[in-house]
């Protein structure tokens, strides 16, 4: 029968106890774990900050029989002295081992049942079990610690934010759906039938306001919502550290300040101090290189392209992709050809295919039997002499070449290059690699549309030596735009806005949106340009990816309290879920079942 506390009020935590040696304490928690010796019972009491040993002896303790109910998971308070263990009993593994309380007051706060799994670190438990029972899962100390290092990357940011003349400033949830993104989630009014609101992807237009407004320099700690397919590291409700100032250029402004944030988060969050300034990489230089916008440095197997010698060749395969305006990359995989099989690297093959590459060209050079491949009698042998020359082709390494659209050939071995960089463990995960990445594009050419799309977003700022283009070339044009990337993951990404009106209308423009379309869908924003809007800039980086960086989980779900699976719904309070057909109707809404 569960007990009231009484007159016992806590007066230390279970985790620090150690330097209360002699002492009388009173510590409230969990039963991690419950050994019966007979005359002897040791529970271990687990709370936020760690587990202690408490002793019911008895010789000492009267009420011994309760104490012999006490099971796994019961909540206890106990009162107790806190004395050093024998030497024999000492637990190495625990930061209070040395120690244990002699308990003279017992209450048993709350009973319960045997849990559905044990509560321990590193669980195996299937996850969806775990996420099922996600307050029993939140008990583990992993977690917690996870948890307990996203407070203080939110606390080391406010406080660095602060101290730099940001005002935190808060923003609506419930706003006016806008195109140019992923999809919204939509909120139907009650008040205004057959109208919604739309939950925002991010604080955009309403941060930019905040710049026409005056306020300088924003942050805010918000939360996010896209309704869109979900991986390891994404979630319908995601939260940002989104930042906005005004009067900025994005190399000495915004990018410097960013900087210092994220080293105040490092240092003070995770006890790890960053060299600075970061790297700068361009766009252009990542995609050539890696094969990725969100390059992982810290590992070789970089890209070569080898298109010049490929449309010479013989090889039909290679030198049509060139003609139809593509290339021909490859990878060097030196001292690979002892690693993998034929069986594997025809397998490696499949894996680019999943990545939209019609098939993986390879050449291997086995120290003992020279160089085999299925694509050399179509290379002469001048083409094969530069082609090793130029990607350091030697005895025990392996050529993989992808043929075919730029953004194929660097997206398959972009993908080829981690996955063998992850299999052959070549990656230092000791290191953190940060690194700007700038100069993105600003549009890309959709053929399901038809048209060119931003980037980003159309509010990015073209550069300024490339705005002619806009006119002639748009798909040259480069964003002032810039991602900062943590160990191949974007932490955070940004740019300089529009300030003008006529470049505005001319991004619109290029974009294909109509005066009409414009009107009914940023008329407050494109009105508010009329009454003088500052340059301005900013950044947002994602709180739930940092977390996930510098805790070293697998998964986004590891470091949100309450996280959805795949199909972005929430195993434990299973939404979403029907409601009341009363309330559907009070929205004028019908469900049209298929």
């Amino acid at each position: 029968m569960a007990e009231f506390m009484g007159e016992l009020r806590r007066t230390a935590f279970c985790g620090e106890i150690t330097d209360k040696l002699g002492q009388e304490v009173v510590v409230m928690g969990w039963t991690a774990k419950r050994r019966d010796l007979g005359g002897l019972i040791f529970a271990d009491i687990r709370d936020k900050t760690g587990i202690c040993q408490a002793v019911f002896d008895n010789a000492s303790f009267a009420d011994f029989a309760k104490a012999e109910r006490i099971r796994s998971e019961y909540v206890l308070a106990v009162r107790g002295v806190v004395r050093a263990r024998s030497e024999e009993t000492v637990n190495p593994k625990l930061p209070t081992g040395t120690v244990e309380i002699l308990v003279s007051e017992l209450k048993i706060l709350s009973e319960a049942e045997t849990p559905p799994f044990a509560i321990e670190e590193d669980s195996d438990v299937n996850e969806l079990i775990r996420l099922k029972y996600r307050y029993l899962d939140l008990r583990r100390p992993d977690l917690q610690r996870r948890l307990f290092l996203r407070h203080r990357i939110t606390s080391a940011a406010r406080h660095y934010l602060e101290e730099n003349g940001f005002t935190e400033i808060e923003t609506p949830f419930l706003g006016k759906s806008t195109p140019e993104g992923a999809r919204d989630y939509l909120v139907p009014s009650r008040v205004h039938p057959g109208q919604f609101y739309a939950l925002p992807q991010s604080p955009q237009l309403y941060k930019q306001l905040l710049m026409i407004a005056g306020m300088d320099r924003y942050y805010q700690i918000t939360k996010c919502f896209r309704d869109e397919d979900l991986r390891a590291n994404r979630q319908p409700e995601f939260t940002q550290i989104d930042m906005e100032m005004s009067f900025v250029e994005e190399e000495s402004d915004v990018m410097t300040v960013m900087e210092g944030l994220i080293a105040r988060i490092f240092s003070e969050a995770a006890g790890i101090e960053l060299p600075r300034p970061f790297r700068r990489m361009t766009y252009r230089e990542a995609m050539d290189r890696f094969g990725s916008d969100k390059p992982d440095t810290r590992f070789g197997l970089e890209l070569c392209n080898v298109s010049d010698l490929a449309e010479q060749s013989g090889f039909r395969v290679f030198a049509e992709a060139v003609k139809n305006g593509g290339s021909v990359r490859c990878i060097n995989a030196k001292g690979f050809e002892e690693k993998l099989s034929r069986r594997e690297i025809d397998a490696l093959g499949d894996f680019v295919k999943s990545c939209r590459a019609k098939g993986l060209a390879w050449i291997t050079w086995s120290k003992t039997e020279g160089v085999k491949s299925p694509i050399t009698k179509f290379l002469s042998e001048d083409t094969q002499k530069a082609l090793y020359e130029r990607t350091g082709f030697e005895p025990g390494d392996i050529l993989f070449f992808v043929a075919d659209r730029d953004e194929i050939v660097f997206g398959a071995l972009g993908a080829l290059r981690l996955h063998l960089g992850e299999r052959e463990n070549l990656i230092d995960k000791s290191k953190f690699d940060i690194l700007w990445v700038t100069d993105f594009p600003l549009l890309e050419y959709s053929e399901e549309e038809g048209r060119f799309v931003a980037m980003h977003h159309p509010f990015t700022s073209p550069k300024t030596e490339d705005l002619p283009l806009l006119d002639t070339d748009p798909g040259k044009v480069r964003a002032k735009a810039y991602d900062l990337v943590i160990n191949g993951q974007e932490a955070g990404g940004g740019s300089i806005r529009i300030h003008s009106q006529k470049i505005q209308q001319k991004m619109f423009r290029t974009l294909g949106l109509s005066d009409e379309v414009v009107a009914q869908k940023f008329g407050y924003f494109v009105n508010a340009f009329r009454y003088g809007t500052p340059p301005h800039g900013g950044l947002a980086f994602g709180l739930d990816r940092l977390t996930m960086l510098l805790t070293g989980a697998e998964s986004i779900r590891d470091v949100i309290a309450f996280p959805k699976v795949q199909t972005a719904s929430c195993l434990m309070s299973e939404a979403p879920n029907t409601v009341d057909p009363k309330q559907l109707e009070e929205l004028g809404i019908d469900i049209v079942k298929e």
